[in-house]
């Protein structure tokens, strides 16, 4: 079997219709989740691309693999799902987008050329790369926001766009009605279409680079299709732009309760430039139609891959999993972006289809699970045939909730949310080290921990979906509280870093020493196995003579 793992990038959990969008029609993902199973309760474990992305990748907690922020390298020998997934004899290939930033020093201490495929590997999270485009190709004064090539880029001076950089002047912006540049930098532009032939937008693109794949590829295959939209900038080309209108836009969430003695973390968030610019009714009448139309964009041309694979025999033997790294406030709770942990923020889309026959009890269900995006790792690792190394993998297969069983599960999801290099960071005067949140969620309360001496903030989903009101405000809530920070401690206590050693391989380790001549504490010898001590009786092999 191959597996395809789609990711869209900042695809919030309720922007589907199987989700119960009102007006937002996704026929494409509505087909998978006909075909597999939803789980409506998926949550990344940190609301941010990067480290979101190597949480997926290595099937650990940020707090494991330690990339927790944008840029922050994942450490060199780090496992990732194609490290496991070559051992089991499956090829792992990227297309699009990662986030990764390598370990350029830890690399070279170690003497890994990045040419080397050692090193590619290294450097590409543990794929081998069909295509990688991490799709944020803005320039300044001081050049290139991100310093690798752009593949997309190419791709549309080839087809006849000029200039320096087609990403940002036409894919990624409008032309206003005085023939200027309208950049989709600007929210004001959102509702202008992008300047680019529909069909040589980013996720036609991409897709053309996935069938391209698909035509070539020799199984077993595991590809990670990973999309840069529904992403910002905002801006989408015709005739996306103008499927959806303000009439499209819901009310904000958000209430006048929640900047009232405010959780300091929550307010500086709130208060932020993206915070403010969402805070403006102009922006989320401009902004979230276009969103709309970009998911629009990726649900068609999910349509036109699901086609291919089924046109070409390979529908019957393919796992298809779709999901994202995190959603989108869209001015929820006075938010724009994500990195908190509501539920706009944290959690996300999440269907997988497998083609086997041990999956067709469950077709067309949801599971109500606690799922942690990590969970996919494991998955993955079954999936191909393997035993899940759960001294590495920290995430539980979903394999047995595909196949109708009901296994023992967690009792909560925990999220980090590292936010030291952001300017909340220094606006609060927090050092660098003490900038950190976790969350903890049992399926109704969740806790949010901020390190640095903060309060917690606390919400009841049952009675306050909206997460409205901040229980940990008053005292009547302490019993809950604890609870979960008991749960989050007995997390903190986790086996996290012996990653070379199996409880499997401890066990066997326990007498191997001594049945290599390894006795210590013996008095005189009965204390133990007899063949232990054989070598260590009888008589002396020779007569040693001292010639000197």
């Amino acid at each position: 079997m191959n597996i395809l793992f789609i990711m869209y990038d900042q695809l919030r959990f309720d922007y589907l219709s199987v989700a119960g969008h009102p007006t937002l029609h996704t026929p494409n993902f509505d087909r998978v989740a006909e075909m597999g199973v939803r789980f409506p309760r998926a949550y990344v474990q940190s609301p941010t691309c990067g480290s979101s992305r190597m949480s997926f990748y290595t099937g650990r907690y940020p707090s494991s693999h330690g990339a927790q922020w944008n840029g922050y390298p994942l450490r060199v020998g780090e496992m990732t799902i194609g490290d496991h997934l070559r051992k089991l004899g499956m090829d792992c290939w990227l297309i699009g987008k990662t986030h990764m930033r390598a370990d350029a020093e830890g690399m070279a201490r170690l003497g890994l050329e990045p040419d080397s495929q050692i090193g590619a590997r290294q450097a590409e999270c543990g794929f081998d790369t069909w295509v990688r485009d991490d799709g944020l190709w803005g320039y300044g004064p001081d050049g290139y926001y991100d310093e690798m090539r752009s593949p997309y880029n190419e791709y549309l001076k080839s087809r006849g766009y000029p200039g320096e950089n087609p990403w940002s002047d036409y894919a990624n912006a409008a032309v206003d009605k005085d023939g200027n540049l309208a950049s989709g930098w600007m929210y004001a532009n959102a509702d202008k279409p992008a300047n680019i032939r529909e069909e040589d937008s980013e996720t036609p693109w991409l897709t053309g680079e996935a069938i391209r794949f698909l035509d070539k590829v020799q199984g077993p295959w595991c590809a990670h299709l990973s999309y840069i939209k529904p992403h910002w900038p905002y801006i989408v080309p015709a005739p996306y732009h103008a499927m959806y209108g303000p009439g499209d836009v819901p009310p904000a969430l958000r209430h006048p309760v929640e900047r009232e003695n405010a959780h300091p973390v929550y307010s500086a968030h709130m208060n932020n430039k993206v915070g403010r610019a969402f805070r403006r009714d102009e922006t989320r009448a401009k902004v979230i139609p276009a969103y709309m139309g970009l998911i629009k964009q990726c649900d068609d041309q999910l349509g036109r891959l699901l086609d291919h694979l089924e046109t070409k025999g390979m529908l019957s033997e393919t796992m298809i999993v779709l999901t994202s790294d995190h959603g989108d406030y869209l001015g929820d709770h006075w938010l724009g972006e994500k990195n908190l942990f509501h539920e706009q923020s944290v959690k996300v889309p999440m269907i997988v289809y497998d083609p086997r026959a041990e999956a067709d009890a469950t077709r067309g269900t949801t599971c109500d699970a606690l799922v942690e995006s990590l969970d996919l790792a494991a998955t993955f690792v079954e999936a191909a045939g393997g035993d899940v190394p759960d001294h590495i993998i920290e995430g539980r297969s979903l394999l047995p909730w595909l196949r109708g069983e009901d296994p023992a599960w967690r009792e909560v999801v925990v999220s980090e949310y590292d936010y030291s290099p952001s300017p909340v960071c220094e606006i609060l005067g927090v050092e660098p080290r003490n900038a950190r949140l976790f969350m903890v969620f049992d399926g109704r309360f969740k806790l949010m921990h901020a390190e640095g001496g903060f309060r917690p903030m606390l919400f009841d989903l049952e009675t306050d979906p909206e997460e409205f009101h901040d229980l940990a405000k008053g005292e009547e809530h302490g019993e809950e509280i604890a609870r979960l920070y008991d749960h989050l401690a007995r997390w903190g206590r986790r086996m996290s870093q012996r990653v070379t050693r199996s409880d499997e391989q401890i066990r066997a380790m326990r007498s191997k020493s001594a049945r290599r001549g390894i006795l210590p504490y013996l008095y005189d010898g009965s204390e133990v196995p007899e063949e232990l001590t054989v070598k260590y009786r009888g008589p002396v092999p020779g007569r040693f003579t001292d010639d000197g």
